[in-house]
């Protein structure tokens, strides 16, 4: 565990602790509750908001075989179809007024297990709640490609108009009554304010009538995906184009592993209503070029530009020296949406060097530190007045126009008070 611990610490993670099911039950709800819970080992790690790679088991553990240098980085590849035998997208201009884009690829061969299987829709779910912005942003699908046809359709109805089973449901429902159907429902209650008020809702249809989804609310119960799918065709339909292929990369890039052949997707066609095509996943590598002695500048060490470009591959940022040693150009792989400037880089380089490494010195500037007069005065003076049985109140920025006005019998014009437009309590008002 302790060895565990450091080396997340290294990687840039925290290993916020290690409980199991049991554990956490027995704390929140008390021992009688927690009887026969699983006693299994649960790792809970801290992940930086904008690393999607490291969300699943898959993407963290080859994170960290990179960073031990016991795997070299995988290259993931975009497989395209022979013409006319890839899967097809359609989107129908209805979808503008609710959710205009939508990107799609094929995770074709794959091999579940139970474990897989879990960590693909656990994904899923972590993906919904953090980039997708509550599935606001991006609405994630994930289907049996075996039991639909293409080409595909996504367009938007009337929610009269659109009638299917919906996921682990036995009958079929209007899209009005699948709305009044998961009001109560815990978890899907939280997304159907996103489409509720819309005149059409967003549905996609495989070409013979069948309903794959309903994003961003349900899936189709026809296309669900099992332990024995061996095809998934992924949809992500939303509101912001970037998101969604970010979405797509992150998915297909951390399960492709456990296809045939691994690290490959297929690629999918998705034909927006101006007639355009656009192949997904973008899967796009990128290079960018850095000076070492920025790198060893920010961060205050001296390591030679090979050092420097060993540091970053092993951040799963393959690089190597160019040009005399004057630049190390660094590969971007799909996985490192969070890459987006030289500082990213900078970053990833003070991780892989170890923060505890980086010698601690006295800045060079000379200055003699000098308390302000004012807070000179209070401190002073804050000792006598209690003494003498006054009673301090340190009160926040924001106040309510009672306290100030009302209470005082004064009127609010009176007091030069700013007014905040839109307070979140009736405590910060003024």
């Amino acid at each position: 565990d302790e060895e565990f611990n450091e080396l997340c610490f290294e990687f840039g993670l925290e290993l916020d602790e290690i409980t199991s099911e049991k554990e956490i039950i027995s704390k929140e709800k008390g021992e009688e509750k927690a009887k026969g819970a699983s006693d299994t080992v649960l790792y809970k790690i801290d992940v930086p908001a904008n690393r999607y790679d490291l969300l699943c088991l898959e993407g963290l553990v080859r994170g960290l075989q990179v960073f031990k240098e016991r795997i070299n980085l995988p290259r993931y590849e975009k497989i395209i179809p022979a013409q006319g035998e890839g899967q097809r997208l359609i989107i129908t201009e209805e979808t503008i007024q609710v959710r205009p884009h939508a990107v799609a690829a094929v995770l074709r061969n794959i091999t579940f297990t139970k474990e897989r299987y879990d960590s693909f829709i656990d994904l899923q779910e972590k993906l919904h709640q953090n980039i997708c912005r509550r599935r606001a942003l991006v609405a994630i699908g994930t289907h049996d490609l075996d039991t639909i046809s293409g080409p595909f359709t996504y367009t938007a109805k009337a929610p009269s108009e659109i009638k299917f089973k919906p996921l682990n449901q036995s009958q079929e429902y209007t899209a009005s009554q699948i709305m009044d159907l998961y009001r109560t429902d815990s978890h899907l209650r939280h997304y159907l304010h996103l489409i509720e008020n819309k005149p059409f809702y967003p549905v996609i249809y495989d070409s013979n009538g069948v309903v794959l989804s309903m994003p961003p609310i349900i899936n189709g119960d026809h296309t669900k995906i099992s332990v024995n799918t061996r095809n998934v065709f992924i949809e992500c339909t939303g509101t912001d184009i970037t998101k969604a292929k970010i979405v797509l990369d992150i998915i297909v890039t951390m399960f492709s592993e456990y296809c045939e052949k691994p690290f490959s997707v297929e690629a999918a066609e998705v034909v927006y209503p101006n007639g355009k095509t656009y192949i997904y996943p973008e899967l796009a590598y990128r290079k960018e070029k850095v000076k070492p002695e920025l790198i060893n500048k920010k961060i205050g060490i001296s390591e030679t530009p090979s050092s420097l470009a060993k540091l970053l591959t092993r951040m799963c940022l393959k690089s190597h020296v160019i040009g005399n040693g004057n630049n190390i150009e660094i590969e971007i792989p799909p996985t490192r949406a969070d890459i987006i400037h030289a500082c990213d880089i900078v970053e990833d380089a003070a991780i892989a060097y170890g923060y505890n490494n980086i010698q601690m010195t006295i800045p060079k500037t000379y200055t003699i530190a000098n308390q302000l007069p004012l807070n000179k005065l209070t401190e002073l003076l804050r000792l006598d007045l209690a003494a003498a049985g006054f009673t301090e109140a340190l009160t926040f920025a924001l106040c309510s126009q009672e306290d100030i006005a009302d209470k005082l019998g004064m009127d609010i014009s009176a007091t030069k008070a700013v007014r905040i437009a839109n307070p979140k309590t009736a405590e910060f008002q003024v």
